[in-house]
Order: structure tokens, then C-alpha cells, then sequence
């Protein structure tokens, strides 16, 4: 069966940061953006991409599954939400078992947050503040079959991290005809600017 999921497209993104404008106004986290827009290579390139939570099925929400207290919970369309604040510890297991970086621990809040697909929006057929905001569909949402219908380029859910594998319900879009996007590690994307190391901190504990 088809469903309607987000489908992030880095080679559309400008970089306006629309998409977290838009999700500050999310009725779970009014006044705060669960959407980052990252440089691609800061140093070498202006280009950007929007960061979002992927809704990992495959396996099923790393996240969820380290939590200590099921604070993090999932929808029966596959969207994982964010932590229940009457749950969460803020143990940061979550943030350290994420592939994608995704999950942040509000230090005020002692609570874990992230994406969770605009779920008070998506369950009644609307999009995500981000994808009706974006100005030119980096962010897009809809089924498979109408990306490939009116869009280009290459939809992939699948990345492999070295030998490990994640499957999404997210698709990234691409331009190579690939079948997975390949995460290789290494010291250049180990490494953090001063500036990014900063305001980690004032996230996580």
C-alpha cells in the first residue's frame, strides 16, 4: 500500500531555511525548529541540505529501541514521535544511537526532541509545515508513485553505513542511479568547527 512520506531532495535545497521557520509553528513544539539545514561542506561549498528525522523501520527505530523507559513511541504508520515528557530521563541514549544525528536533548527541558513527521498534520492529510513551506520542493511529501510521476531524480531509502544498513520510511533524493546512499566515515567528516561544537553543547548534556 502506498503511503504519503517526506522525500528530501539536497540538490533543490537554497538554503533559505523556510523549512524551519515553518516547523517552529508545529503545535508539539511551537517556537522551535525540529528541522536543521545544514552545509553540505562548509569550507568548499555553499550547499545545503535539510536534516530531518528519517523514521528508521529497518531496523525499527534505533532510538526507540535503546530507550530505557519507552519513551519513544510509534505510530502504526511507522512515524516515530518524539520523547513523551512524562517518560523521558534525557539519558541521551537516543542521541548517541541515531545514525542520522538526528535526536537533541533540551538541557532546560530534560527531554529528548525531534521530527515527528508534523504527525497532528499528517494523520488528517495535510502536509508537514516544512514541505508546505519549502520554495522549491526540496522538501516534498506524497507517495512513491507520485514522485515518480512528477518529479526527477532518484528516490532511495536505504543507506548503508559502512556494512550496516538502514532502511526509511524517509527517501533522500539523489541523481546517481544508485540504490542506497553510501555514509563513508572518515576524519574529514569526523571533524567539527568550533562554531558547530558550541551549539551542540547547548543542546545535549
Amino acid at each position: 500500500m502506498s503511503i504519503d512520506t517526506l522525500f528530501v531532495d539536497p540538490s533543490r535545497c537554497i538554503g533559505c531555511r523556510s523549512c524551519e521557520a515553518a516547523c517552529r509553528e508545529c503545535d508539539s513544539h511551537k517556537g522551535e525548529s525540529m528541522v536543521m539545514v545544514d552545509f553540505i561542506d562548509r569550507g568548499l561549498s555553499v550547499a545545503t541540505q535539510p536534516t530531518v528525522c528519517m523514521h528508521c523501520e529497518d531496523p525499527v527505530a534505533p532510538c526507540a529501541q535503546v530507550c530505557p523507559v519507552m519513551a519513544i513511541l510509534i505510530t502504526p504508520e511507522g512515524v516515530v514521535q518524539q520523547a513523551d515528557a512524562s517518560r523521558c530521563i534525557a539519558c541521551r541514549n537516543c542521541v548517541y544511537a541515531c545514525p542520522f544525528g538526528v535526536p537533541k536533548v533540551d538541557l532546560q527541558a530534560r527531554l529528548m526532541k525531534k521530527c515527528n513527521l508534523c504527525y497532528d498534520r499528517t494523520s488528517q492529510g495535510l502536509q508537514p509545515w516544512c514541505a508546505q513551506a519549502c520554495p522549491t520542493d526540496a522538501l516534498w511529501y506524497g507517495t512513491f508513485e507520485q514522485f515518480a510521476t512528477e518529479r526527477r531524480g532518484n528516490p532511495i531509502r536505504l543507506t548503508q553505513f559502512g556494512t550496516q544498513e538502514v532502511r526509511t520510511r524517509v527517501f533522500h533524493v539523489i541523481t546517481e542511479r544508485e540504490d542506497r546512499l553510501r555514509v563513508r566515515a572518515g576524519a574529514e567528516g569526523a571533524a567539527h568547527s568550533g562554531e558547530a561544537a558550541q551549539e551542540e553543547e547547548l543542546w545535549v548534556l
